[in-house]
């Protein structure tokens, strides 16, 4: 059986390791067993509320205490939201996610604009994504019911070299957030960044985290480090696409179901190394000029990636209407 909740370090490690045209076969082998090839989630982020945020996680450019030059919004208004949903529609998503730079979610007038928005976006046929910073039990459920398809909480790296990258918060308080989004039915999108300057080990720690909780995610974005000048890790290089293609196709391999997203990074990318990914079993991108605050693909070079590599966008909600 390949969906799998105990896998050990060392068998995902003899995956990862795997000389990289095996790995390819085998992560394709299996994406063709659990998914439709060809077909890619175009997924738009949207930044609802901008910089300011007290945490220090030090690739970020929105947080307080770097000097960067991402500026600082206040949250957006429902008409502005829903309009850049419309338009992500019309351009092809099938996921609209909307991010908020906090370090958690507050029972305020904020928090109930955001409900509002999640319930605009769902009311249009796309699936609703928020990352807002830690949840509670209860606040994932009052998102649920308000039409909550998924929400991101990345875990970035592995447990070991976390405190390298994060001190204002822990590992456990991540997984806990991802516990209280399942609890409350919501899908979990979780996934890391490379090129903190992380081991091959620890990539390999985090992906064993994502592979052996109690469920896997339904959705595992792989981001390259994009480096922010004013962020302590704006001296750090650009990684492979070598680098993805292990990544993407150990995460496929391990966690078969996910949709394996190529994320932060994919601006730097040719078509050519894109290709790659999505053979290696990426089936999900994010679309629209921005991702948060760094450069992204606009949609026009994305419809002509599309039809070049003969990729089909995939509907919102398939999992729910196959079932």
């Amino acid at each position: 059986m390949d969906i799998r909740n105990n896998w050990t370090k060392e068998e995902i490690a003899e995956i990862y390791y795997l000389p990289i045209m095996e790995l390819m076969y085998q992560a394709s082998t299996m994406h063709r067993k659990y998914q439709k090839t060809g077909e890619v989630q175009v997924c738009t982020l949207l930044s609802i509320k901008t910089g300011g945020c007290p945490e220090d996680c030090a690739y970020c450019p929105q947080a307080a205490r770097y000097h960067t030059d991402v500026e600082t919004h206040k949250l957006l208004e429902y008409d502005e939201v829903i309009t850049k949903a419309l338009i992500a529609k019309e351009f092809g998503s099938t996921r609209f996610c909307m991010g908020a730079a906090w370090r958690n979610v507050r029972d305020n007038k904020d928090f109930d604009h955001v409900l509002g928005m999640v319930k605009g976006v769902a009311d249009l046929g796309m699936e609703v994504c928020c990352t807002l910073g830690m949840l509670t039990e209860e606040q994932a459920k009052k998102l649920k019911d308000a039409g909550l398809y998924a929400y991101n909480h990345n875990l970035d790296t592995s447990e070991e070299y976390y405190e390298a990258i994060i001190s204002t918060r822990t590992y456990d308080d991540r997984l806990e957030t991802i516990e209280n989004v399942n609890k409350a039915e919501i899908s979990v999108c979780s996934g890391g960044i490379i090129g903190l300057g992380e081991s091959e080990d620890d990539r390999i720690g985090m992906l064993h985290t994502l592979a052996t909780l109690p469920k896997h995610p339904e959705s595992v974005p792989v981001n390259a480090l994009v480096p922010v000048k004013g962020t302590p890790l704006e001296s750090n290089k650009r990684v492979s696409v070598w680098e993805m293609i292990r990544m993407i196709a150990t995460a496929r391999i391990v966690m078969p179901k996910a949709m394996v997203r190529l994320s932060a990074g994919r601006n730097e990318m040719s078509v050519e190394e894109q290709a790659l990914c999505f053979m290696a079993g990426a089936n999900s991108i994010f679309a629209g000029e921005k991702l948060l605050t760094t450069p992204n693909p606009d949609a026009d070079t994305d419809k002509v990636m599309f039809e070049l590599l003969g990729l089909t966008p995939r509907p919102a909600y398939k999992e729910e209407l196959v079932s």
